[in-house]
């Protein structure tokens, strides 16, 4: 880190931070780097419909397609942490690039798979490239980034991955409306070279002068907990119930696990997710924040994918376009994030925004086949708006709550939240959708065979499938379909509305007003010893 030394008044040294003299330069090449890693969460949201068709996609379920989602999400997660560890032991460049390659062959191998399972195999390593990038880009930016201007820079990578994951879905949909669904994993591809270019080129080197130790106990723990947890809600939504052995072997053995996990990490000296950051309230508050907020963004983007393409007949291209709000609010008030909690103070700023963000939510269980468009571009444009306002200020402080030569650990540890809130998301209202459709869809169903009464009883468009092959007699079902999965995603659109309010009062609870004092972390910050870059 480049500084100025000079000599306080009573004689003492300080060191006046001046940054890389680059430092504006790398930032805008990592948030192109992260493009292709956060646009991927979002753009195989649009292309869902399309993968789930037996003719021109894949045939894939429900579940399957829950689980394609999931399987990058939670290999994502699970190796976040070491990936941030192994990146500030041997280098974040080096990380940068290792995990640019890896991320490329997987997308290229997930665009040519011929059935589900190919697809969710090739998005597990699509998971593992994923988790290479993304502790590396937030490390390097506070590394290079004096500490006066480490706020507006997060804020700027923060709007980036908003900007991103809201244009994955119009970029998804243009993508199918041309060419076959393939095509939404070869859009990275050019990404991909090109940021390896940029990242060689431009991004400086930096490790941590003290690395932590790896911990591939804890990293297995993690993985198969939340894998078996997963896997039992998303096979309880399956089943429509939560009673069977299916659902609550895997859930209960997945929760013990996770509990043995906490357990580990707690007594050893080099964990692999250092649960006892969490003890602290302002790390532990934003993290939470950010977690719900992508909770209820991940599992909101699943229903309404279907929402716009088969309940309101919307093309893939248009349904895409329509999430062009949520892009734009994301730009506008991303940048003035930081400024909103200069003057508000971020207890105020977290909490009004999550109390919106829950509103947009609740919304959406008023919405039906005749809501208009303005309306429902409005409603993005609120949610879009108030998530930008959450994420770069909770980013930012979970950031300064760690010593910052542990930067890579503070990012993996909050992107390990996110991506886990964001898998849960899909899962728990993937399921909660599935559940109450099969429910409210049942008694139009009577007259099928047992065998097409499960696969039309499964989602909805399992029972367009299915109606499209009986003629006349499947025409009557389209109509009590479509109000089924009404029915299901008001329902869901509730229960995450309740969830991320919740997220409201523990911010208002516990995150530190205008004027609060610093923590003890904080205040410990001051004596950091500055990372080699």
């Amino acid at each position: 880190m480049f500084r100025n030394i000079g000599v306080s008044k009573n004689g003492a040294f300080m060191e006046q931070q001046l940054g890389h003299p680059q430092r504006w330069r790398i930032l805008g090449v990592l948030v192109f780097s992260l493009l292709a890693v956060v646009l991927d969460n979002t753009i195989l949201n649009v292309a869902l419909k399309t993968i789930a068709d037996p003719v021109e996609g894949l045939g894939a379920t429900q579940s399957q397609m829950e689980w394609a989602i999931n399987s990058y999400t939670l290999v994502f997660a699970g190796l976040l942490f070491t990936f941030g560890v192994v990146g500030d032991r041997t280098g974040r460049k080096r990380m940068l690039i290792i995990g640019m390659l890896l991320f490329g062959l997987a997308s290229l191998a997930s665009a040519y798979a011929q059935d589900p399972t190919q697809l969710i195999v090739a998005r597990a390593f699509m998971g593992v490239g994923g988790a290479a990038i993304m502790p590396a880009t937030l490390a390097i930016i506070s590394n290079v980034f004096p500490p006066q201007e480490r706020g507006k820079a997060i804020g700027i990578w923060a709007g980036g991955v908003g900007i991103a994951v809201a244009i994955g879905p119009i970029t998804g949909g243009l993508l199918i409306e041309h060419f076959w669904w393939g095509s939404v994993f070869l859009i990275n591809l050019p990404i991909v070279l090109v940021s390896m270019v940029l990242i060689a080129l431009v991004v400086p080197g930096s490790r941590d002068p003290n690395p932590s130790r790896l911990d591939p106990a804890g990293v297995l723990l993690s993985i198969v907990g939340l894998v078996a947890v997963t896997y039992g809600i998303i096979r309880g939504g399956e089943l429509a119930t939560v009673a069977s052995a299916e659902v609550l072997v895997p859930t209960l053995l997945g929760l013990v696990v996770l509990a043995v996990f906490v357990w580990y990490e707690r007594r050893i000296d080099h964990p692999a997710f250092d649960v006892r950051y969490f003890t602290n309230s302002r790390f532990s508050t934003a993290v939470g924040m950010i977690g719900i907020v992508f909770f209820g963004m991940m599992g909101g983007m699943f229903f309404l994918v279907f929402y716009l393409q088969i309940v309101l007949g919307f093309t893939p291209m248009q349904a895409g376009a329509l999430m062009i709000p949520f892009a734009a609010a994301q730009l506008i008030f991303a940048p003035l994030s930081q400024q909103m909690v200069r003057r508000f103070g971020g207890k105020a700023s977290a909490t009004v925004s999550l109390v919106v963000v829950a509103g947009a939510m609740a919304s959406y269980a008023l919405m039906d086949q005749n809501t208009p468009v303005v309306l429902i571009e409005l409603v993005f444009f609120v949610q879009g708006a108030a998530t930008a306002t959450v994420m770069p200020p909770a980013t930012t402080t979970i950031m300064e709550s760690l010593p910052r030569e542990k930067a890579g650990v503070g990012s993996a540890m909050s992107n390990t939240v996110r991506q886990v809130a964001g898998a849960l998301g899909v899962a728990l209202l993937g399921s909660l959708l599935s559940a109450t459709y099969r429910d409210e869809i049942a008694p139009a169903l009577t007259f099928l065979p047992e065998r097409l009464r499960h696969l039309a009883g499964e989602s909805l468009t399992g029972t367009l499938g299915v109606a499209g092959g009986l003629g006349e007699r499947g025409a009557a079902l389209i109509a009590p379909a479509k109000r089924a999965f009404l029915d299901g995603m008001h329902v869901t659109a509730l229960v995450s509305a309740i969830i991320v309010l919740l997220g409201a009062l523990f911010a208002l609870r516990w995150l530190p007003g205008k004027s609060a004092p610093a923590s003890a972390v904080e205040q410990h910050s001051d004596d950091r010893k500055p990372a080699v870059v």
